[in-house]
């Protein structure tokens, strides 16, 4: 249920900023929504757009510019701006060009709104989110990406949409790093509380095989690269999750998502980011879960820790 309380900022007026914009209008997620860019006839032209269709979302007002007065007092502060990876350019190198972003933004919307939780969604997130909090000096709760919030959705989708059922009743999540490294937990995932592997179809065969379940995860991997091949971005779905995530925290609802957070000893693993199954309520994320893992699994998380912590350190953090 939308929360329809509290003040959201929205830093960054691109593609997944607007989107993030209209969904939290649309969706009531928050009282206020203010969206904040640099470029002034870009978030000018976007907050218009926006306002002119307010008739039809409710209670919510949208406001922006390029005042960073304007973010003052917010409660979420979602921070979409952000380079765009250029052909020939490496993940890395648009990692430092983002981290460099970071270091002018956040003192800046730190003074504005001291108290709020600051959600990452710009790319590469997991690096990005250890980097903020080290800039903020926040508890990592209060600054926090909105990592594999999205592709968990994208394989809850593909697993309903392979047995027939409604995506609302399978349970299953992708975590690790939002990017090449992230993986599915086979072992916990089910569908109607029936365990995924024993899951079968209407004829009595089983629906997955370890092949079948590899392939949904790499459709999954992958999913982002073929929207942008066809329309140059990815932000409708990306702003309705992150709007979920605003909803969870202005909401205090205590929600589970796998938000990345730089963790401290879970799973034995500190100072790097990671998706994981989280509880997210008032003030941000209230508790990291360790949840079943098979010894597979372990590894990979432990990988994909080890593949974020050395994007960090080449970062000079």
């Amino acid at each position: 249920m939308a929360a329809q309380t509290g003040k959201l900022v929205v830093v960054g007026a691109g593609a997944v900023g607007s989107s993030a914009a209209y969904a939290a209008l649309i969706r009531a997620s928050a009282r206020e929504v203010v969206l904040y860019d640099i470029d002034a006839s870009k978030v000018e032209a976007e907050v218009l757009d926006l306002a002119h269709g307010t008739q039809f979302t409710g209670a919510a007002s949208i406001t922006g510019g390029t005042d960073v007065a304007l973010t003052a007092g917010a409660d979420v502060v979602v921070i979409t701006a952000g380079a765009k990876q250029k052909p020939g350019q490496t993940r890395l190198e648009l990692a430092g060009t983002n981290a460099r972003i970071l270091e002018g933004l956040l003192p800046r919307l730190l003074e504005q709104s001291p108290d709020a939780v600051y959600v990452l969604v710009t790319n590469p997130c997991d690096v990005l989110t250890v980097i903020a909090q080290r800039i903020t000096a926040l508890p990592a709760g209060r600054v926090f990406a909105s990592g594999t919030v999205l592709d968990t959705s994208r394989l809850r989708w593909l697993l309903g949409e392979h047995v027939g059922v409604s995506r609302s009743s399978v349970h299953a999540y992708i975590v690790g790093e939002h990017g090449d490294t992230e993986f599915p937990l086979w072992t916990c995932a089910t569908i109607g509380g029936v365990p995924l592997q024993d899951w079968v179809d209407a004829d009595g065969s089983r629906a997955f095989t370890p092949e079948s379940l590899e392939a949904l995860a790499h459709e999954v991997r992958t999913a982002a690269y073929r929207v942008i091949e066809g329309k140059g971005a990815t932000n409708y779905a990306i702003g309705l999750s992150t709007a979920r995530i605003v909803e969870a925290v202005l909401g205090r609802e205590d929600a589970v998502l796998p938000v990345s957070t730089v963790l401290s000893g879970q799973y034995g693993i500190d100072g790097v980011a990671l998706s994981l199954p989280s509880v997210v309520g008032a003030g941000g994320v209230r508790r990291v879960l360790e949840v079943p893992m098979d010894d597979g699994e372990l590894a990979r998380l432990a990988r994909s820790a080890d593949a974020l912590r050395a994007s960090v350190q080449s970062l000079g953090y």
